[in-house]
C-alpha cells in the first residue's frame, strides 16, 4: 500500500481493557494496515491482563506504535477505581492529541468515549468510535446487572460519533437490549489474512480434540470437559484432548479434570498461536455460550481444520447454509454427540476444505480495514 500524503495522516488511538483474545487480535490487524497506510497509531489498555504470550505480541507491535503503548490498571467490573483510571487515561490520551479514538469492548468503550467528550469540551475535534465486540450485549436483559449496563450504554451513546458492529447478531443485540442507536453505525466483519487460508495438517502425535481460548465459563471449557466421558461412553474407548489458553477459571478446570480422573487424557498448555495449536489436534471444539463474531472460528475454518462449535452469536453468519451443523450451547450431551459423530465421520476433512473455501472471500483483513477507514472518514466529516 502506498503511504498517504502527510496531510491525510491520522492520529489514531485504540482503547480497550483486555489485551487477550479476539479484541487484541482485531486491534493488531487494524494497526498493521493503518501503519502501512501512513497513520500514527497508539494503544491504551489494561496493565494487569495477559501473560508472556501477550507480552511477546506487544513487543512485536511496539515498533509500529508512533503514539506509543500506554498500559494502566483497569478493573473488569465497575467500581470506585474507575474514577482514578478515567483520570489517568484522560491524561495519557490528551498528550497524544488523537483525531480518532477507536474503542473496543464495554470498559474500553466507556473510558474512551468519556475522554473523547472531555477533549471535545477543550476544543478537540476527535472522533469517538465504539465497537462493543459483544461486551455488555452478552448480559441478560432480565437481570439487574444487564439492565444497569444497558442504561449505561444508552447514556454513553450521547458521547459516540459512530458504532461499529462486527456482526449482524451484535447489531440486533444492541437494538433489542440498548435500543436503536441515535448515532450512525456500520457493520464490519472480522477478517483474516491470505496466509491464514493455508491448511494446517495434524502432527503425527495429534490428540483427538482441541479447545483453544479464554479459560472462562462464557467460552465453555467446562462443557468441553464434561463432554469427554460422554464421548468415551458413546465410542466405547478413551479419547485424548488438549486445552490451550489462560483465564480466570483455569484452576477450577484443572481441578475438575483431576476430580473426573481425566488427567491421563486431557492436557493443559499455555497460550500459543492458533495455527501452532491446530497442528496438535485433529478436531477443534469451540463450545462457547456467547460470542459476537469469534476469530477462533474463522481461523479454524480457514486452516481447514474440522470444527465443532455452538449456535451462538454471529457464528451462524460465518457458516451460512451450513449453520444446521451447529450445536446447542451449554449442553455437554449435545456437544458429546457431535464430537463422537465427527470422530466416526470419514468426510470430516473434505467438509472442512469446502467450508474454508466458502469463507475466503467474505472475511478478509483488507476488507475489514477498508471499511473501518471509511467509518473514520465519515465520522470526521460529520
Amino acid at each position: 500500500m502506498e503511504p498517504l500524503p502527510e496531510q491525510q495522516q491520522l492520529r489514531i488511538v485504540h482503547c480497550f481493557r483486555s489485551p487477550v483474545g479476539g479484541i487484541f487480535r482485531h486491534v493488531r490487524d487494524l494497526i498493521e494496515v493503518q501503519v502501512a497506510e501512513g497513520h500514527h497509531v497508539g494503544i491504551l489498555c489494561d496493565s494487569n491482563t495477559g501473560g508472556e504470550f501477550e507480552e511477546a505480541l506487544f513487543d512485536a507491535i511496539k515498533p509500529n506504535l508512533a503514539l506509543g503503548l500506554h498500559r494502566i490498571p483497569m478493573n473488569r467490573r465497575i467500581g470506585p477505581s474507575d474514577i482514578v483510571t478515567l483520570w489517568r487515561s484522560y491524561n495519557e490520551i490528551k498528550q497524544l492529541n488523537p483525531e480518532i479514538l477507536h474503542s473496543h469492548g464495554a470498559k474500553g468503550g466507556a473510558y474512551a468515549r468519556m475522554i473523547g467528550t472531555l477533549l471535545r469540551m477543550a476544543g478537540s475535534r476527535v472522533a469517538r468510535l465504539y465497537c462493543p465486540h459483544g461486551g455488555s450485549i452478552h448480559f441478560d436483559a432480565a437481570t439487574l446487572r444487564g439492565r444497569v449496563y444497558f442504561v449505561l450504554e444508552r447514556f454513553l451513546e450521547r458521547s459516540t460519533d459512530r458504532l461499529i458492529f462486527v456482526s449482524n447478531y451484535e447489531k440486533r443485540g444492541y437494538f433489542e437490549k440498548v435500543g436503536r442507536p441515535g448515532c450512525p453505525y456500520n457493520i464490519v466483519f472480522n477478517g483474516l489474512k491470505d496466509e491464514e487460508f493455508e491448511p494446517v495438517a495434524s502432527n503425527d502425535d495429534a490428540v483427538d480434540f482441541l479447545f483453544i481460548g479464554m479459560m472462562r465459563d462464557l467460552k465453555g471449557p467446562d462443557v468441553f470437559i464434561a463432554a469427554i466421558p460422554i464421548v468415551e461412553e458413546l465410542l466405547g474407548r478413551k479419547i485424548s484432548a488438549l486445552m490451550v489458553g489462560d483465564g480466570p477459571d483455569i484452576e477450577r478446570y484443572r481441578q475438575t479434570v483431576t476430580r473426573m480422573e481425566l488427567d491421563d487424557r486431557v492436557v493443559f498448555l499455555d497460550p500459543m498461536p492458533a495455527r501452532a495449536a491446530f497442528a496438535k489436534a485433529n478436531i477443534v471444539v469451540v463450545p462457547s455460550r456467547a460470542e459476537s463474531l469469534p476469530y477462533i472460528v474463522l481461523e479454524t475454518i480457514a486452516a481447514a481444520k474440522p470444527l465443532i462449535t455452538t449456535n451462538v452469536g454471529g457464528i451462524p453468519e460465518i457458516f451460512g447454509g451450513n449453520a444446521s451443523a451447529l450445536v446447542k450451547p451449554g449442553s455437554a450431551i449435545a456437544l458429546a454427540g457431535a464430537m463422537a459423530e465427527r470422530l466416526k465421520n470419514p468426510n470430516s476433512q473434505e467438509n472442512a476444505n469446502l467450508l474454508a473455501e466458502s469463507i475466503r472471500g467474505r472475511f478478509s483483513t483488507s476488507a475489514m480495514a477498508a471499511a473501518v477507514a471509511n467509518a473514520y472518514r465519515e465520522s470526521l466529516q460529520s
